[in-house]
């Protein structure tokens, strides 16, 4: 290979390497040049399209007159959070883009609890919503979640179980927590089946089983608590 990885690859560019020689996925990919340029080039295409996206934002956010519809707040805050999302799945150190994000949401709060002025109540929803920001943002940080919940993510709904029984124990940690207990049921029911057919066709899947009773005790803590 001519092409190398990238030091901080994109979501397309990981999508491409759990992918590659994964005998979970039938058609897995081999890693060479053209696949991996390939990747490369949808994940610059990709940062290129949200920087034109948001300067555009940021435009609209920095001209807000002194008093807004709160339709249009909410509207912001959420294309704001959505931004956050995919900059976390963009190559690169997106550490400037995403402490800019970060200060746009401070300047639309800040306006929002002046607003809900002495209501105690509003505040401490404000805070509730504050701190599942934060919390949500931190777990952005890991490039498997920042993945998943990516707007454009290039992993497939159906693809989902395959990514989750194949990645590290510390990013499926992290990524287990984005899933409700319902969301969680499934996934384990699928991934029980799909790993006990692949056993009886011979694959050796003993490293993804291991992911399968990490996930089932997880799911077992949900219950507990």
């Amino acid at each position: 290979m001519i092409i190398q990885t990238s030091e901080r690859p994109g979501s397309h560019e990981r999508y491409l390497l759990r992918k590659t020689e994964n005998p979970l996925f039938p058609d897995s990919p081999v890693l060479n040049d053209d696949a991996l340029l390939n990747a490369q080039r949808l994940d610059h295409e990709a940062s290129q399209a949200f920087q034109d996206q948001f300067r555009a934002l940021l435009e609209e956010v920095t001209s807000l007159a002194g008093n807004v519809d709160s339709d249009v707040i909410l509207k912001l805050k959420d294309r704001l959070d959505r931004a956050y999302e995919t900059a976390s799945a963009l190559p690169g150190d997106q550490a400037q883009v995403k402490g800019a994000i970060r200060k746009l949401l401070r300047f639309i709060m800040t306006g929002v609890r002046r607003g809900a002025g002495n209501d105690t109540h509003a505040q401490m929803e404000l805070d509730q919503e504050e701190t599942a920001r934060e919390t949500h943002f931190t777990l952005l940080d890991s490039p498997l979640v920042a993945d998943l919940l990516c707007p454009d993510s290039p992993i497939l709904v159906d693809e989902l179980v395959r990514i989750l029984l194949s990645s590290d124990k510390d990013e499926l940690q992290l990524a287990l927590q984005i899933f409700d207990e319902v969301q969680l049921l499934a996934i384990l029911e699928d991934g029980a089946g799909l790993l006990e057919h692949l056993h009886n066709q011979g694959v050796d899947v003993s490293r993804h089983e291991q992911n399968l009773a990490f996930m089932q005790s997880y799911a077992e803590f949900l219950k507990g608590r």
